[in-house]
Formats: structure tokens, sequence, C-alpha cells
């Protein structure tokens, strides 16, 4: 007895002491992550030289009713109506709902299944196998009725890692909107803008045939006391034919215009037909707002939306890391299973189960490892997308207020070149009516004249349209109001670069 005792104590030791070897053995065959990991960082604005580039000047930042800076109603009214209808902001929405729709199943990932199900089967089974009589050969109805419970332990966060990647990629569908939406005001602002200088020009064109006429009545009268000739009534014809020319060729631009303005109100192009001449005004002093660097990544949303697919890809690493440890999921089920529809109902027909279900991969032909470097090259590239999108900012930033200094400056010039050239062709006209000087003055002085006063007319339009790229530049009146701050999101994208965060844990 002593003897038999001490046997089985020794075969429970040996079977004991053979698992554990073959668990040992086991995982030292697993697969691993060794050696994968990245050295890519997200960069901080303070990095980029922009002291001399964008001085702080004490300004404000952008509202996002930036555009009523110039005064004129029916520009925000057309805002106001591409902002609701527009099909372009619609396909944004429809991005946010599936992202959204996309979080929710990752959510259900990490939280506990039930369901039901009910079979009926009706089958004839043969006389050959383990089925004894009365059922073999016979035909008979089975029915079958479960409740099922599941639940993965999610040791290793894969689940809650998923649902962290979703929730962050949904943010930066919610910023990618908000892109658009910049784009779309600062589309129709830059529009609008350009519709007010085809009117501009217009004004211009019809002053200038106006003056046309007027040098080829006197043309006409110096001809008849003999003091010019036909050449100088077809060149004082052609002129004039030209200026007639140019100002119907703005009318079809003014029209084309209104019609492009109405596709991006998401309308037809007779909507463009009710849009009246625009009367824009110079806009706000522009001066940049102190601290600009360190706060435009919360005040671009493309910058926004690319952190947020930072955020994505760290936890798209770190899902992919716990994919190479065990699983384990527990499930459940309790029913009904019988023969015929009399017994399905009995005590004697219930059924249940319960039990873990544990995975370890131990080979698997390098997929995990693949699969894990493949992340790391999304992640490699969200970081490169976020450093661009922060560089090119601060590029747009520094070109638009350069353009605009510029554009100052050149205006200043250019008012004077229009003050002098008028007067010039003012002073033209009276002595060539007084027969003191020849046609080809007159012209000279009037297409002087008239190219001032489109410089000036192109100026003014050029520094409205650099003031618009400019608060778009500077976001637009976007302000990042995640739940997620960028210290935590940078901190996020530290620990994906150590291969061992997932192991630590």
């Amino acid at each position: 007895m002593s003897i038999q005792s001490n046997t089985g104590r020794f075969a429970s030791g040996a079977l004991k002491l053979a698992m554990s070897v073959m668990v040992a053995f086991a995982l030292s065959a697993c697969a691993n992550y060794a050696g994968i990991h990245s050295d890519a960082r997200t960069a901080e604005p303070q990095e980029y030289a922009t002291q001399q580039s964008l001085p702080a000047e004490q300004g404000h930042w952008p509202a996002a009713n930036w555009a009523d800076q110039f005064g004129d109603a029916q520009l925000k009214a057309l805002i106001d109506e591409a902002l609701k209808s527009s099909p372009t902001l619609a396909q944004t929405r429809a991005r946010i709902a599936a992202a959204s729709a996309y979080s929710e199943t990752a959510k259900a990932g990490t939280m506990p299944r039930v369901d039901a199900g009910y079979s009926l089967t009706r089958q004839q089974f043969s006389n050959t196998t383990f089925m004894p009589p009365p059922f073999a050969g016979s035909w008979q109805t089975e029915n079958k009725g479960l409740l099922s419970a599941s639940y993965d332990l999610d040791l290793w966060g894969k689940n809650r890692e998923a649902l962290k990647a979703a929730i962050s990629q949904l943010q930066a569908s919610r910023a990618d909107a908000e892109v658009v939406k910049l784009t779309l005001t600062t589309s129709i602002a830059r529009t609008y803008n350009q519709l007010a200088h085809l009117y501009a020009l217009r004004d211009i064109e019809q002053q200038e045939i106006e003056k046309r006429e007027q040098i080829e009545r006197i043309t006409a009268g110096r001809i008849a006391m003999g003091l010019e000739t036909e050449v100088e009534r077809k060149t004082a014809q052609a002129n004039l034919a030209t200026s007639r020319v140019a100002l119907s060729s703005l009318d079809g631009q003014i029209l084309t215009t209104r019609y492009q303005i109405a596709a991006l109100l998401g309308a037809g192009p007779d909507r463009g037909l009710r849009i009246t001449r625009p009367v824009l005004g110079a806009g706000d002093e522009v001066r940049l707002p102190d601290n600009l660097p360190a706060d435009l990544v919360s005040r671009r949303p493309e910058i926004v939306a690319a952190r947020w697919r930072v955020d994505a890809m760290t936890h798209d690493v770190k899902e992919a890391k716990a994919q190479f440890y065990p699983d384990i999921n527990l499930s459940a089920a309790i029913g009904l299973d019988a023969f015929g529809f009399g017994r399905f109902l009995t005590a004697a027909s219930r059924v249940a189960s319960a039990g873990p279900a544990i995975h370890l991969p131990i080979f698997d032909a390098g997929e995990l490892r693949a699969q894990l470097k493949g992340r790391y090259a999304d992640f490699d590239s969200a970081v490169a997308t976020y450093n661009q999108a922060l560089v090119t900012a601060l590029s747009e930033v520094a070109t638009q207020l350069a353009d605009v200094r510029s554009t100052d400056a050149q205006l200043v010039d250019a008012q004077t070149a229009q003050s002098a050239a008028r007067q010039a062709a003012e002073l033209a006209l009276v002595q060539y009516k007084a027969g003191l000087t020849n046609q080809l003055t007159i012209l000279n002085a009037d297409v002087n004249a008239l190219a001032a006063d489109r410089s000036v007319a192109n100026l003014r339009t050029d520094r409205r349209d650099q003031q618009i790229g400019l608060a778009s530049a500077l976001g637009g009146g976007f302000v990042d109001t995640s739940n997620a701050d960028s210290a935590a999101a940078r901190r996020a994208v530290a620990s994906a670069r150590n291969p061992s965060t997932v192991a630590a844990r």
C-alpha cells in the first residue's frame, strides 16, 4: 500500500515536471519582437528657428468669424450657407460617423458578450455509424437552444489598445473635418475677393472707355480742323474697341466666378446669379500673436489631426506587441437539446459547458513580426506626416506675413505712381484738346494711368487675399478642445518607441 502510494506520488510529480518542462519549452519557443523598434519622434515647435520670421507682436488669434473683419454681410451669409449645405462637409460628417462606429465596435471587444440561438434540424441517421437503435436509420428532428457567454480577459491590453487607437482615429477624423471646413471658408473668401477684384477692374475699364470715347471725339474735331489724319481716328477707334473687349471679358469672368462660388456653396449655378457686388473693406491690422510656434500646434487642425494619428499608431503598435502573448478567453453556455418536440422542454434535455480557451503563438513563420514591422512603418509615416505638417504650417504663416508686409510697402509707391499718372493723363487730355500736343502723347499718358490703376487694384486684392491666407495659416479660429493633452500624446509616442513597454506591463 505504501509502495503503491509512493509510486503514485512519484508519477504525479513526474507528470508535473514534464508539464513544466513543456510549458518552459513552449514559452522559450514563442514568437517575440526582439529587435523591432522605431527611432522616429515628433518634433517640437521650439526646435525651429522662428524668432525673426515670426516675431511676437501682441496680436490676436483669428476668431471663427474672421471673415467679418472685411465688413461684407454677404460674405458672412455665403460662408454660413456653405457650412450648412456643402456636400464636401457632408462627406466629412459621414467619415466621422464611420470612425465613431468603428470605435464603438472596438469598445464592444473589451466587454463580455452574450448570445442566444435556436436551431431545428431534420436529419436521417445512418444504420452503420455510432448512432444506436432506435435512432439508427430513422428520421429525427433535433431542437437545440443555447444561451452562451464569452469574455476575453485581455491580460496584455490588446483590445484596450485597439479601442484607444479607434478613439484617436475618431479624434483625427473630427480634426480632418475642421481642415475641410477651414479650406472651404478660405476658398469662398478668396473667390469672393477675386469677384471684388473683377468688379474693380471693370470699373477701371468702364472709366477707360469713357476716356477713350472722349479722345475719339476730340480726334474727330481735330480732323475736321485739319490737325489730325485718319490714322489718328483709326487709332482712337482701335483703342476704344480694345477697351470694350476687355470690359466684355471681365463681365464673362464675373459670371464664371459667381458660378464658382455657387459650386462652393453646394448649390446650382443659378444661385451664383443672385450674388451681388462685394463691398469688401481693408480688414483688421495684421499683427502676429505671441507664443506663436508653440500654440500653433493646437490651432492648426491638420497638425492636430496628424498628432492624433501618431497617437493612434502608437496604440496600434502596442496592440501588435500584445499579439505575441497568450490570449485567454472564458466561455460558458447553457441550453436545451433534444430529439423531437415533446422532450425539448424537460430537465433531461439540459446541456451546459464552461471553460477557458488559451491561445499561445509559438511558430507563425514570422507573421506577427511582419505585422509589428508594418505597424512601426505606419507609426514612422504618421510621425513624418506630423513633422511635415508642423514645418508647412510655420512656413505658411511666415510666407503670408512676409507677403502682407511686402504688399503694404508696394501699395505706398503704387498709389503715388497712380496719382502722378492720373494727373499726367488729365494734363495731356487738356493739352490735346487745346491742340498743344499730339495724340501719341495723350495715348501714352492714358496707358500709363490705366496700368497704374490696375496695379493698385491688383495690390489691394493681393493684400486681402494674403490677409485671408494668414487667417487660414493661423488656424482660422480653430482651437483643439479634445480631451487628451499634447503632453500625454507625446508620452504615449515615447512609450511606443520603447520595445519593453508592453513586456513590462
